[in-house]
């Protein structure tokens, strides 16, 4: 133990002695400057919705008891359907968002379980769904599945599925 005190002191004597110095440690790193929140949320270019158009439900109707599969029929008034890809004026796809709200009108609507897409302008679908309450809203998209702006969303309703 003695011997290797001596040879840690004599190193750094020698480190000394030549001029060297340890290394320093780096310079610490600035926090991030808090950033405003942007006042729109960020996005792509939006197709202008059609005056006094409007998505809604024809069935099933809000608060009730159904049984799965569930047949959902989709309304639209004001505006036309067309298949995803398709840029017509006036016209989009709809979108069944289950259990769960629009994240980013700017932005496509993600495809998943929770957000199932229509691209082919189909005006109605049957789902499963779990025993229990969801929710169900619909948002009417563009050619590239971008809520219109204003969006174009159903109210939401409550569906009670029974066993």
């Amino acid at each position: 133990m003695r011997i290797r005190t001596i040879v840690t002191l004599a190193g750094g004597l020698t480190l000394l002695a030549c001029g060297d110095q340890a290394p320093e440690a780096p310079p610490p790193v600035p926090e991030p400057e808090a950033q405003a929140a942007p006042s729109e949320p960020a996005g792509l270019p939006r197709t202008p919705s059609p005056d006094g158009a409007m998505v809604y439900f024809i069935s099933p109707a809000d608060g009730a008891q159904v049984t799965s599969p569930v047949t959902v029929v989709f309304g639209l008034n004001g505006a036309g359907v067309a298949p995803a890809g398709t840029d017509l004026p006036n016209t989009g796809h709809h979108h069944l968002l289950v259990d769960t709200e629009l994240a980013n009108e700017g932005l496509p609507v993600p495809a998943d379980e929770q957000h199932i897409h229509f691209g082919l302008g189909q005006t109605e679908t049957t789902i499963e769904l779990a025993p229990g309450e969801h929710t169900l809203q619909l948002v009417l998209g563009d050619h590239l599945h971008i809520p219109h702006e204003p969006p174009l969303l159903s109210g939401r309703i409550t569906v009670t599925v029974e066993q």
